[in-house]
């Protein structure tokens, strides 16, 4: 049996698309709603605006993540790959998409990809991220921009 590499949960949200893009593409406040618990801060002004960019996390235990935006497309889809400080991401991927559905209802979608994940040391917690730990962070969100 082949292993699952590709973890997705979605949702409808009761609130625009470009609200709830805005939250996702600001890594200051991706803390704020993190399903996972592990991002602590980052710095305010990495606001995501295209492929190419890099933002950078602060996460609970300290250390840093150089997060390499690989899809980008304003208020639709955004993506990234972590990487330790000054290292080449090692192939697991985050993505978020959003899709309007009509007036303040929107479909989001969040992806941990990991089928091109290299490094061993992080295979073990790749198998923990399950479409729960996913769903959090979109509940999260929700309760977020529907307050």
């Amino acid at each position: 049996m082949s292993e699952q590499r590709i973890v997705t949960a979605s949702r409808e949200i009761s609130a625009a698309p470009e609200a709830i893009f805005e939250l996702i593409a600001d890594p200051a406040r991706q803390p704020e709603w993190d399903g996972n618990d592990n991002l602590g801060e980052a710095p305010t002004g990495q606001r995501v605006s295209a492929v190419g960019d890099v933002f950078r996390m602060v996460l609970t235990k300290g250390s840093v993540r150089e997060n390499h935006v690989v899809e980008f497309e304003e208020g639709r889809r955004i993506a990234w790959k972590p990487a330790p400080e000054g290292e080449q991401p090692p192939g697991h991927l985050w993505r978020w998409e959003v899709e309007p559905l009509g007036e303040g209802l929107t479909r989001v979608t969040h992806t941990y990809d990991w089928t091109a994940l290299t490094d061993e040391k992080r295979m073990a917690k790749a198998r923990a991220t399950t479409a729960e730990n996913l769903r959090a962070s979109l509940d999260r969100l929700a309760q977020h921009v529907q307050s």
